[in-house]
């Protein structure tokens, strides 16, 4: 399903006044494809991600996926939000937060528990998924004995266990060295087209971004057709 953004703004006090993150931007990413999100640092882009993945609600505009009804407005729960992140949502962030004490394996069937269904449930495809970003080998291994790479690519396994509409990933290079950046990049994307998630990415590093099928630029918290600063 695409992912729609239609009109977000993101208002925020400060101090006595107040501050405009998101300044009523419209985006939409098809169904498969990759669109990076670029901008200069506090140009909005990781606030942008945040309404689109319900973790901040917007204070005016919608997400919606495909062409149902908004999964996030001004009104949306907590609850409501959270259920639509959990059934229908991948992440990625900077870091993979990663538990500690769980194997490789462990961490993608953790997704199952949080969904009230044995985790064994979902082991056949989490294997599946392991393999695909090159972890088979590693399953059960934990974060501590692997490195920085495969640490990422343990958690974009876990954002694609669940079967997403929409993928959110925020920053997933910015420990990496430029190689392994860009095949981070191409592995996001590769993986998006095959399970034909809709996916956004925010990236500070535009030369690793050679995968990706659309980019767009903010500034100062509205879409632009190219920044000089990105």
């Amino acid at each position: 399903m695409d992912l729609r953004i239609e009109n977000v703004t993101l208002v925020y006090p400060d101090g006595d006044t107040t501050l405009t993150a998101v300044d009523d931007v419209s985006l939409t990413v098809p169904s498969g494809t990759t669109t990076a999100l670029l901008g200069p640092s506090g140009s909005g882009k990781s606030s942008l991600l945040a309404v689109a993945g319900g973790l901040t609600p917007p204070t005016s505009g919608t997400v919606s996926f495909g062409d149902g009804p908004p999964v996030f407005t001004t009104t949306t729960t907590r609850d409501a939000a959270t259920a639509v992140r959990l059934e229908r949502i991948g992440f990625v962030f900077q870091q993979p937060q990663l538990i500690p004490s769980l194997t490789a394996l462990e961490q993608l069937e953790l997704l199952a528990h949080l969904r009230g269904h044995r985790p064994s449930s979902v082991r056949d495809r989490s294997l599946e998924m392991l393999d695909a970003v090159g972890l088979g080998p590693w399953v059960h291994k934990r974060p501590g004995t692997l490195s920085g790479g495969q640490r990422q690519r343990v958690a974009i396994a876990r954002a694609f266990v669940g079967d997403p509409d929409v993928l959110l990933v925020d920053e997933p290079t910015s420990a990496l060295d430029h190689e392994r950046g860009v095949e981070i990049i191409e592995l996001v994307t590769s993986l998006g087209r095959r399970f034909d998630a809709a996916t956004l990415l925010v990236s500070h590093d535009e030369s690793t971004l050679g995968a990706v099928d659309a980019t767009a630029y903010l500034l100062d918290g509205r879409l632009v057709a190219r920044p000089a600063a990105a």
